[in-house]
């Protein structure tokens, strides 16, 4: 990967790091490269609930017209949204301005294919080059040769019934909290989940540019949890700011998250003879009751680094169709080319509606590690995991574990950090293990 673009895309703090004038860069480059290889001569662009969306959108769409390709803006749209929208509309590409689940003040700009997948590295690095090099390359078309902007008023409405199509299920009978997040959701998901049938109770659906995440949504869901209890739901739905996560919340306040989501998911998919390759692809982050609960059932798991895009290559390269994180941000090719939160929700709810089972009870089929995580600020983190000493520290304290857990010591992708989790029954031990290998580490460095 280039130094411009990370795992999701280029991110950073709005008008600072992230500044219109790399967005106009960026627009250009990506239009220049994405035309050239795709499928036409436009661009979607969609974007989250955020103050600097509107900026950086007039970037990009100045920096793709003044590459000649037209702009088709699809407003406030799930970042999965724009990934089937790029598709269905035989865009050369799309871009997603969003932050996904961080605060306000950072965003970010990501683009897919014409096929709706997220680029791969080498199309990223070529547009990064070109961003460096000022798209020295990139021509000044004229006259007739300028981009068009366009406003497209049925996005919604189109991504509305696409959800709907995918799933037969009917929710009626259901009463289903929904957390937007003042995100990208606010009006897509309450609509599909109504629609369906479902009674629903909409919360933090109210975005006014800056609560976006703001003590809601899938990585605060403490409101939720109490909305369910309080209103007696049977089930309480949180999504990120760019809806492609969910994680649920059962009828007893309890919180459901991605890796139950996908025992139950794959469970229901093995059970119909639907689960493509009989395997479920995760990050080395899923809990290892995830691990247990699906070998039980005579399903392969396979690991990757953490990152949605290392599940996305993964499923790719192994035929395999379903996976995800911890997170909530979970894959089904069968329905989407990248994480869906709404898309996922359906899977769950379908799962509840024809199984008659509620849940908690449905949940209850993995049974959930107890993990603990503690990030060590370093100097050099490649000194730090290359330690023959640390590996040796690490070997040894999984024999104490006896087999009954696992510990994972990994660099952070974006920061001077080196992650400690460790997993098992106990966690007084837990505590014990992570502090001394924190203690390490901070030696080391």
């Amino acid at each position: 990967m280039g130094k411009m673009f990370g795992t999701d895309g280029v991110r950073g703090v709005a008008n600072h790091k992230l500044s219109p004038e790399l967005a106009f860069k960026l627009g250009r480059a990506g239009a220049h490269i994405l035309a050239r290889d795709g499928a036409g001569n436009r661009m979607v662009i969609g974007k989250d609930t955020r103050i600097s969306g509107d900026m950086l959108e007039a970037a990009l769409v100045a920096g793709i017209c003044s590459a000649g390709v037209d702009v088709i803006k699809l407003g406030v749209m799930p970042t999965p949204a724009i990934a089937y929208l790029t598709r269905d509309l035989k865009a050369a590409g799309g871009v997603v301005i969003s932050a996904s689940h961080n605060p306000v003040e950072d965003n970010g700009i990501k683009f897919f294919s014409a096929s709706g997948y997220k680029l791969p590295d080498e199309t990223e690095e070529a547009i990064e080059a070109l961003v460096e090099e000022e798209c020295a390359d990139v021509p000044y078309p004229t006259g007739g040769d300028v981009g068009r902007s366009y406003q497209m008023d049925d996005a919604v409405d189109r991504y509305v019934k696409y959800v709907k199509d995918n799933f037969s299920t009917r929710l009626k009978g259901l009463r289903i909290v929904v957390d937007c997040a003042n995100g990208a959701a606010f009006q897509v998901a309450p609509r599909v989940f109504s629609e369906l049938g479902a009674a629903v109770l909409p919360i933090f659906n109210k975005p006014d540019g800056i609560n976006i995440n703001d003590g809601c949504g899938s990585t605060h869901p403490e409101a939720l949890m109490g909305a369910v209890v309080s209103t007696g739901a049977d089930l309480g739905l949180a999504h990120d700011g760019d809806a492609d996560r969910v994680l649920a919340v059962d009828a007893k306040g309890r919180l459901v998250d991605g890796d139950q989501i996908m025992v139950m998911c794959a469970r229901h998919l093995k059970e119909k003879g639907l689960l493509a390759e009989n395997t479920v692809v995760v990050t080395v982050m899923s809990n290892l009751g995830l691990h247990l609960a699906l070998r039980e059932s005579g399903i392969r798991v396979v690991e990757t680094n953490v990152g949605d895009r290392y599940v996305l290559e993964e499923l790719l390269r192994t035929g395999a169709r379903f996976g995800g994180e911890q997170s909530g941000h979970i894959i089904s090719l069968d329905h989407n080319t990248t994480g869906d939160g709404i898309l996922t929700a359906l899977q769950l709810l379908t799962v509840m509606k024809e199984s008659g089972r509620p849940l908690d009870e449905l949940a209850s089929q993995m049974e959930r590690f107890p993990q603990l995580l503690e990030n060590v600020r370093v100097e050099d983190k490649s000194l730090v995991m290359n330690s023959e000493v640390l590996a040796g520290a690490v070997k040894e304290l999984e024999q104490e574990l006896g087999g009954k857990g696992r510990i994972l010591v990994r660099p952070s992708g974006t920061e001077p950090l080196v992650r400690v989790m460790a997993e098992g029954k106990d966690m007084e031990q837990l505590k014990d293990i992570v502090g001394r290998l924190a203690n390490l580490i901070t030696k080391l460095k």
